[in-house]
């Protein structure tokens, strides 16, 4: 199991706090450093001291790491222009040394298009400009050098990009897709995305959309030896302690009220998450991304690096 850690720095967290955490994450054996890609935080109040943009602080922690993956859990298309998120992307990458990976959904926070005057179209919309500037973005990677790269679609149209600059990583970064829309959601992650991933809900609800990605994959052929090819990968939200008093600590930001859906968090110890993880890969997980929520509890980072990965490693 390859085990990532995700972050909420919208929740209130300076670019300083992430390098520590990915610093951190990097020496205790995880895999990756993944971030959310949001402007507001989504409790009424807090969030201090602001938003960070997600693909700055990237670039800078390519540079301040040297071994940890680097990504966004997920960006949001109705942010940034494909063509320029490519070239940004691709840039990133290079910085990185070829760590980087691309998590691209729809956007779904109203207030935080609202408070910074980021267009917000209805979620049919939302879905389309998804899906042309998935294509454009590994339309402009996939170009030869040298080429050309035209796209005419009705939301966007590129005209003789020179599709530069190239990724590290051949043919791209590895595209992330998530969520639990139940027809389109499917669609584009067996079309586009490397890995599908579903936030943060149990384990029938994970193991249903698993499904439905696997049957958008062989609807389209794409399968290799009879496995699915894409990467499915289990958000878990975690607060776990070396007692029980400890664990309901770190879980008390749950309790506050939040633009988010209900979640299907692991409260209490290491051998309780230990055990979710189990059920996520009996469901075919290869990768999970463990949601913490307090940037200065530096110990419970720890806590999984000394009592939970090393269990995952020995095969359990």
């Amino acid at each position: 199991m390859r085990v990532c850690l995700f972050t909420e720095p919208h929740r209130g967290a300076t670019y300083d706090d992430q390098l520590r955490m990915a610093r951190l994450a990097e020496d205790g054996g995880f895999e990756g450093f993944l971030r959310a890609d949001h402007y507001r935080s989504m409790e009424l109040e807090g969030g201090l001291p602001g938003p960070t943009d997600a693909w700055v602080t990237l670039a800078g922690l390519a540079r301040e790491t040297s071994r940890i993956r680097l990504g966004t859990l997920v960006s949001s298309a109705t942010f940034r222009l494909p063509g320029p998120l490519a070239v940004t992307v691709a840039q990133v990458d290079q910085m990185s040394g070829g760590r980087v990976e691309l998590g691209l959904g729809t956007g779904w926070y109203e207030r935080e298009h609202t408070a910074y005057g980021i267009p917000f179209p209805p979620l049919g919309e939302r879905f389309d400009r998804l899906e042309e500037q998935l294509a454009i973005v590994t339309g402009l990677w996939a170009t030869p050098s040298g080429g050309r790269f035209s796209h005419h679609g009705e939301h966007y149209r590129l005209v003789d990009a020179p599709a530069l600059p190239k990724p590290v990583q051949r043919p791209w970064p590895p595209i992330i897709i998530g969520g639990r829309g139940p027809k389109r959601t499917p669609r584009l992650a067996a079309r586009y995305a490397d890995e599908f991933n579903l936030p943060f809900r149990n384990v029938s609800e994970t193991a249903q959309a698993f499904e439905r990605v696997v049957e958008a994959q062989e609807r389209i052929g794409r399968t290799r030896d009879g496995r699915a090819s894409l990467v499915l990968s289990a958000g878990i939200v975690v607060a776990i302690g070396r007692n029980d008093a400890e664990a309901r600590r770190r879980a008390a930001p749950l309790h506050v009220p939040s633009a988010l859906p209900p979640e299907d968090p692991v409260i209490g110890s290491p051998a309780q998450l230990v055990d979710r993880i189990g059920e996520f890969a009996a469901i075919g997980a290869t990768r999970v991304h463990l949601r913490l929520l307090d940037f200065a509890d530096l110990d419970h980072l720890d806590l999984i690096a000394a009592k939970v990965l090393p269990q995952l490693d020995s095969g359990r």
